[in-house]
């Protein structure tokens, strides 16, 4: 159930951060692509290094490793209080 619960706050996580300004409702693909990623990363620059291939490729646009790394972050901490590691 835990794991349920992360991936859904995951996803709605990626979703309000909108690297684009497109809309919260336009990353689909690439929320689950870093959704699958985040089960068996627990390193932050590795999962923003994640993060940003997978947006870069699919929107062909460069985003700053900073903005990544701040998502990893938070996706990072989403997955440790879900499974009660914090």
């Amino acid at each position: 159930m835990e794991n349920i619960l992360m991936i859904q706050k995951a996803k709605l996580a990626l979703m309000k951060w909108d690297p684009f300004h497109i809309g919260e409702n336009c990353y689909e693909p690439e929320s689950c692509d870093v959704i699958a990623a985040l089960q068996t990363i627990d390193d932050p620059t590795e999962l923003a290094k994640v993060i940003r291939r997978v947006y870069e490729h699919s929107f062909e646009v460069w985003i700053p490793f900073e903005k990544c790394v701040e998502i990893s972050y938070k996706l990072l901490a989403i997955k440790f209080e879900a499974k009660c590691i914090i």
